[in-house]
């Protein structure tokens, strides 16, 4: 009679011969070239949380002339990050088969700064004074400053994404990222003043995760599992040792530094970007239909999209963990 050890080397040779599970492929396209600030989607490459989940993921970064809103409405991809609220309204608005599923970011980390000059103490200061801003937040932040603040389109200066001349005009204000431009600022010898939008009232969720409704309605499993892993992703960078996923961040992005890492990381804990508000008690990537409501609201009333515009059509709470 054969013994039960025998049986049970043949049972574990012949599980081992089985082909494994083929894992599901899934393209996630980030908003910008690699950086901290998608150090938990990096994370979950580095500590094979997609893996585990049955998923083979690729991050493909974003840069100039790349838009993760064309590519999702297009069909070009099937999930991509959304930089704020915007992307989620804006897709609405075309009527784009695609869903936000999740917010990484409970704060949007868009910035005013300044020179250390007593005369700016907050947002409402900067009132009639010369503030450089990019063309695409011109019809953005820059109409919710106007009808919060009184802003006017005469003290608009032009943003080219370089800072020198912040650094040298000691009158200068200019918007940035809270990760970022500080320290940028900091390295040219200046300490600015840092006023985060997100705490004074501004309302749009970041860093979402956002993808085509067909595989949300296909594929939820795959969706739900993107959602899991991302979250725990952000977890461990946030509290634990971020080294794996700065070096794949750095392999994708050769001109990422160590410093510039660092920096980004500090803030985004500093300023509870992606621990704060609901996620304290519900969880990161978590989303809430009153804010979403608020935030379409204050929109609305800017002019920036036309009253009835409907975000339940394109925001799916159903893939989110539960609290």
């Amino acid at each position: 009679m054969m013994g039960r050890k025998f049986w049970l080397s043949i049972m574990a040779l012949a599980a081992m011969a089985l082909p494994a599970a083929a894992q599901e492929r899934l393209v996630f396209a980030t908003d910008w070239r690699a950086q901290a600030e998608h150090g938990g989607f990096y994370q979950a490459i580095a500590a094979g949380l997609y893996k585990a989940k049955g998923l083979d993921v690729t991050l493909r970064q974003g840069g100039v002339g790349m838009d993760p809103q064309q590519l999702l409405a297009a069909g070009a991809i099937d999930a991509a990050m959304g930089s704020n609220g915007y992307f989620t309204l804006n897709l609405v608005e075309a009527g784009a088969p695609v869903v936000t599923v999740a917010a990484l970011f409970q704060k949007d980390p868009v910035i005013l700064m300044s020179h250390d000059r007593p005369d700016v103490n907050g947002l409402a200061d900067m009132k009639g004074k010369p503030i450089a801003i990019g063309d695409p937040t011109v019809h953005t932040i820059w109409r919710y400053l106007k009808s919060r603040y009184g802003f006017e389109d005469t003290q608009i200066r032009k943003y080219t994404f370089n800072i020198a001349p912040f650094l040298v005009n000691k009158q200068a204000i200019q918007q940035g990222y809270a990760t970022a431009e500080p320290l940028s600022a900091s390295k040219g010898g200046i300490k600015p003043k840092v006023f985060l939008l997100a705490d004074d009232g501004y309302l749009s969720y970041a860093a979402t995760i956002m993808v085509r409704k067909d595989l949300a309605q296909k594929k939820p499993e795959v969706v739900r599992a993107f959602v899991e892993a991302s979250i725990e992703g952000w977890r461990q960078y946030l509290h634990g040792d971020p080294a794996a996923a700065n070096a794949l961040i750095k392999r994708d992005n050769p001109e990422m530094d160590d410093e510039t890492l660092a920096y980004s990381r500090t803030k985004m804990i500093e300023y509870g970007l992606v621990e704060s508000g609901d996620a304290l008690t519900r969880g990161i990537g978590t989303m809430s239909p009153e804010r979403w409501e608020a935030f379409t609201r204050q929109m609305v009333e800017l002019g920036i999209y036309k009253p009835g515009l409907d975000w339940r059509q394109g925001v799916d709470f159903n893939f989110l963990p539960k609290p």
